[in-house]
């Protein structure tokens, strides 16, 4: 009875802050870095003096970081109450569990809800893994005297537990995990969420295809994006979760306002109220086909300096916008004609593959073996002409926003291209082969993303080594969310059915 589903973590290349208001678009790539869910029973059988109780448990266990929480849940107002934890709780997998449960009330009839309650007095045990690409093991690696290579992370068991960044200055804090940048608790709560509403019949993912299931995808979505939002305490752009379900594509955000009613639970609505407002809620977020052109491959890089905080930087750069709001909203502006000049050039980049293979191949072929400064001197041919043009075209405008991104971050005090970062992305940029090089998202000093062009990600990957960044086993994938057909951990992974893809 047990069901496995997975979420993809995410790479935003473009739209970093602007994303958070509509109607700024950004472009999002998901990953082959999956977070898992297994759901099954906690008993075997219904015990037999359950029938009347207004309890059911449910078991949470998390075996990178070797924590495990027991919960009593509800059968009335669907909330959790926390019995034991090893450690420090999952906000996300708690909000996840209650608002998945609470779609399962208000979508049912009276016949399905007195079998939904039988499901739900088994108990319930989730088990959340996630990818190795999600966490850092650069401390691992460097202990075990092994060099900053692919390789060497590859060599690591999947869902190998989890190191701590040390604390800080002696303060008596609680260290963190240090993360990529891929997005975990969105992959996370997605995963949950997904397995959650498979599990309990609320929507059949077995189907998941280009053409079926929209509604039940739909429904994910929106239970993942209210649960991710109530978890970390505010309402943010939501791409992360939106690249989770739906895999990669443009995005523009939902209107914060669809989820005022879930803010409002915290004072003591019923929740199935709450879930019965947003799912009637009108959803107005933009999605867009969108991957990258074929023969570019995206690599991802670990400096090593334990990853930023984005909730503070985006306050930063609100607190900037306040404060000056006339060079901000020129910033702004010209930033977000930068980032659509990019996403112009590489669908043309995909359109010339389309329409002339041949020539599109070969001038990927020559520029993934020259440095940039050469590539407009290999032009032959006219087909050729308008792919290195357009090539040249998308590194332009990279530069252009990371000047503006570096204008912005200078200006609201926070270190979105700091100058350690920057000295690697030009080093990276001027590289055979390299089409792009950037921070994602908010910035700081998070893994850093290169574009190649054909098989030079392998020269890239030992350049990287040699200034001390470790290049990551991720890579681009344009699939969201899907259905497995067992546990993750065992050696081959293969899904039931196709993950999502926007067409």
């Amino acid at each position: 009875m047990a069901v496995v589903a997975s979420a993809p973590g995410k790479v935003l290349m473009t739209g970093g802050y602007l994303i958070l208001e509509r109607p700024n678009a950004g472009v999002v790539l998901s990953t082959n870095a999956r977070f898992y869910a297994i759901v099954k029973p906690l008993y075997d059988e219904i015990k037999p003096d359950s029938g009347a109780s207004a309890w059911t448990d449910v078991k949470l266990t998390s075996p990178q970081l070797s924590r495990e929480s027991i919960y009593k849940l509800s059968l009335k107002n669907l909330m959790l109450q926390c019995v034991s934890s090893s450690d420090s709780r999952n906000p996300f997998v708690e909000q996840a569990v209650q608002y998945a449960v609470a779609a399962a009330h208000v979508t049912f009839d009276k016949d399905k809800k007195d079998a939904l309650n039988k499901i739900l007095l088994q108990g319930l045990h989730i088990m959340v893994l996630g990818c190795n690409d999600f966490y850092s093991y650069r401390n691992q690696i460097e202990a075990r005297g092994l060099p900053l290579t692919p390789e060497a992370l590859a060599a690591l068991p999947p869902f190998t537990s989890i190191s701590f960044n040390a604390e800080e200055n002696g303060q008596n804090c609680k260290p963190e995990v240090a993360k990529t940048g891929l997005g975990s608790s969105a992959a996370m709560t997605t995963a949950v969420v997904a397995a959650l509403l498979h599990y309990l019949g609320v929507v059949d993912l077995s189907s998941l295809s280009k053409d079926e299931g929209p509604v039940d995808v739909d429904m994910v979505h929106i239970i993942a994006q209210t649960a991710h939002c109530i978890a970390q305490g505010k309402v943010g752009s939501g791409f992360d979760v939106s690249s989770a379900v739906y895999g990669s594509h443009r995005y523009v955000r939902f209107s914060p306002d669809i989820l005022s009613s879930a803010q409002d639970a915290v004072k003591e609505i019923p929740l199935q109220e709450v879930m019965a407002s947003i799912l009637k809620g009108k959803w107005d977020h933009e999605r867009t086909k969108f991957s990258l052109p074929p023969l570019m491959n995206l690599l991802l890089g670990e400096p090593g300096t334990g990853g930023s905080s984005t909730p503070s930087m985006v306050g930063a750069v609100k607190r900037w916008q306040k404060s000056d709001p006339t060079k901000a909203g020129e910033t702004w502006r010209k930033l977000s004609e930068a980032n659509s000049a990019l996403e112009i050039q590489l669908n043309i980049l995909s359109k010339l593959a389309e329409e002339n293979w041949n020539a599109y191949k070969c001038v990927i072929d020559i520029c993934s073996k020259q440095r940039p400064e050469k590539w407009i001197e290999q032009a032959t041919e006219p087909g050729q002409e308008v792919v290195f043009k357009a090539l040249l075209g998308a590194r332009s405008t990279m530069f252009e926003i990371r000047n503006h991104m570096r204008q912005m971050g200078e200006a609201a005090g926070v270190p979105i291209e700091p100058e350690s970062q920057t000295q690697l992305l030009d080093a990276t940029m001027g590289m055979e082969g390299v089409l792009l090089a950037g921070v994602p998202g908010a910035g700081g000093f998070d893994a850093v993303f290169a574009i190649t062009l054909g098989d030079s990600g392998s020269d890239v990957t030992k350049a990287w080594s040699s200034l001390n960044v470790l290049a990551l086993l991720v890579r681009e994938d344009p699939h969201g969310v899907s259905l497995e057909t067992g546990d993750p951990r065992t050696k081959e992974i293969t899904s039931a059915v196709s993950a999502v893809q926007i067409e």
